[in-house]
């Protein structure tokens, strides 16, 4: 393929304009530049969290403070279209890019490797990348099977190389605010939860409403399907908020047989688009998530968690949760023959913002970065997101069997 001529000088880093105004001790703390390999990044995802949002982000705002230094990210793109590459570099002021990954892994001054390639390619590009001895980061799902996930886990710890799985849900401003309620104490104890995720995608067979997803994420062949995506979040959400996993009932369906692809022509859907599940955990919380890609919302979010304690209960969405406490919940009496005289939205309290929440994704590269740079705590490892692609996996042999399925731990 056309290779495009890349620029592999380490003094090319643009001057940052930070977002606001640097303290005089950081002026003077001296900066650390780390190459980051940034592979398969056209993609909507990749260049809307990872590129802009989080490194090119970091980069504006004067690098991440670890320390006595400032952290300062400096990526290449790399992928398999030059064009594409080259678009993106320019609309975004990126100097570096190349469809020669073999050059960049060779060169020592790039010390992170990055994937957002599609699932079914991302092995083969982490094994390259670990056996060049780059630290890995990558986006999930890890892999598409299960053993290869934890196999390539083993990899990267055998070789010594840090490694991380992007979990990005953890650190969303409504999950942060149930978090913190729940150190307080304030649910009792926690029964369970109630998860709704999803919205309407459009099939792109009326022209005037274009599907607002790529479609491959209809297509098993090519690592689309709700499972695959959606329960890798479950999982670590359900871990790290409620208990360990240990137990999954499921059913998968593909509601929409066919959609319109991007070249214009109907095509087959060939995976999942909607999945219905129970999760039972270690702590006896039983969790029930149902994520579809061709539901309607009449909800407060695209996704909520309906959290229900002994002492109070949450709604929890993206960026908003609202508690109510016993002392406030109403007390209704069934009554099927009357308009109910209770507004169940009334005594529900907003939870405040605590400060300015900053984007969820760029929150983890930052401490990524830390923990490569100087050894702090990163426990999002390759092997925790290989506990998603297990559940995946799960979840399938549930639904082919109708029956509920353990969860090695």
């Amino acid at each position: 393929g056309r290779k495009t001529r890349m620029n592999f000088s380490k003094k090319s880093l643009p001057a940052c304009s930070p977002c606001r105004t640097l303290t005089k001790t950081e002026h003077c703390m001296k900066t650390r530049r780390i190459g980051i390999i940034m592979n398969g990044v056209t993609g909507r995802m990749g260049t809307n969290q990872h590129l802009v949002r989080s490194i090119l982000a970091i980069r504006q705002q004067g690098g991440v403070v670890c320390g006595d230094e400032r952290i300062m990210p400096d990526p290449i793109l790399t992928g398999r279209n030059a064009d594409k590459l080259q678009q993106l570099a320019a609309k975004h002021g990126v100097e570096k890019y190349t469809t020669d990954l073999d050059a960049v892994l060779a060169d020592p001054y790039y010390e992170i490797f990055f994937d957002a390639s599609g699932t079914p390619h991302r092995i083969p590009f982490l094994e390259r990348a670990i056996a060049a001895g780059k630290h890995i980061y990558c986006e999930k799902p890890t892999a598409v099977q299960a053993s290869e996930a934890y196999r390539i886990a083993e990899v990267a710890e055998k070789a010594g190389v840090k490694n991380g799985t992007v979990q990005d849900k953890l650190w969303l401003p409504g999950i942060r605010k149930f978090q913190l309620l729940k150190e307080q104490g304030f649910f009792g104890e926690i029964l369970s939860v109630r998860g709704e995720f999803g919205y309407w995608v459009f099939t792109g067979e009326n022209l005037e409403q274009p599907a607002q997803r790529p479609s491959w994420n209809y297509r098993n062949e090519d690592g689309g399907g709700m499972i695959v995506d959606m329960h890798c979040h479950w999982r670590y959400v359900i871990d790290n908020l409620f208990g360990n996993v240990t137990r999954v009932f499921c059913k998968a369906a593909t509601h929409i047989p066919q959609r319109r692809n991007e070249s214009g022509d109907m095509f087959p859907c060939t995976a999942d688009d909607s999945a219905y599940a129970l999760f039972e955990t270690d702590t006896g919380v039983v969790c029930q998530f149902n994520s579809s890609w061709a539901v309607r919302v009449r909800r407060d979010d695209l996704l909520t968690m309906q959290v229900d304690g002994t002492k109070g209960s949450a709604i929890v969405g993206l960026r908003k949760c609202w508690v109510q406490h016993q002392s406030v919940t109403p007390r209704p009496v069934w009554n099927p023959d009357i308009d109910s005289p209770l507004n169940f939205y009334d005594n529900w309290t907003e939870v405040p913002d605590q400060g300015v929440y900053d984007n969820a994704f760029k929150i983890q590269w930052e401490m990524f970065l830390k923990h490569v740079v100087a050894g702090e705590p990163f426990r999002w490892t390759l092997r925790e997101g290989a506990k998603g692609v297990q559940l995946a996996e799960l979840s399938w042999d549930s639904h082919h069997k109708g029956a509920w399925v353990d969860v090695p731990q």
